[in-house]
């Protein structure tokens, strides 16, 4: 599916995300309009999504970082598709993974501190539909943060 000019692109990319077209393509040995095209057909096989902005929510002012691990009342049909709708509309919470196994649910959440938190809990997310267990695990330190893949 992907052929050595195309991982020489994806690496470099995941390597630098920010870089600009033309240094990637000098990088990675083809000619901009190569790359162009190379990207649209990576893009149209679903093997490149785009690109996103890694934000730094401490800078943004939310210290505080929560995983909730939910379980979910599975006796209502309904409930994973409930529950997953209510918590799309929660804007703190930032990922939504669902899983098989004890835990069903996970959810990452920010918030700008305890009290926050605390009334965010309260207030939103255990109000959630279906909820039978909740988790709450605290963020510490992220000590391995990449996406990076060897291609």
């Amino acid at each position: 599916m992907l052929d050595d000019t195309d991982r020489r692109i994806l690496r470099h990319m995941m390597a630098e995300p920010d870089m600009a077209g033309g240094a990637l393509a000098e990088r990675a040995g083809v000619t901009a309009s190569t790359l162009a095209r190379r990207l649209d057909r990576l893009r149209a096989r679903g093997v490149l999504h785009g690109l996103r902005g890694v934000i730094d929510w401490r800078a943004l002012g939310y210290e505080v970082e929560v995983s909730l691990r939910v379980t979910l009342d599975k006796t209502q049909p309904r409930a994973f598709d409930e529950f997953i709708a209510a918590a799309r509309e929660v804007p703190e919470v930032l990922e939504i993974q669902t899983f098989l196994g004890q835990v069903d649910v996970r959810l990452s959440v920010i918030a700008r501190d305890m009290a926050h938190y605390q009334q965010l809990y309260r207030e939103r997310l255990l109000t959630l539909p279906h909820i039978a267990d909740i988790e709450a695990l605290m963020h510490v330190a992220r000590v391995k943060d990449r996406e990076a893949l060897p291609l």
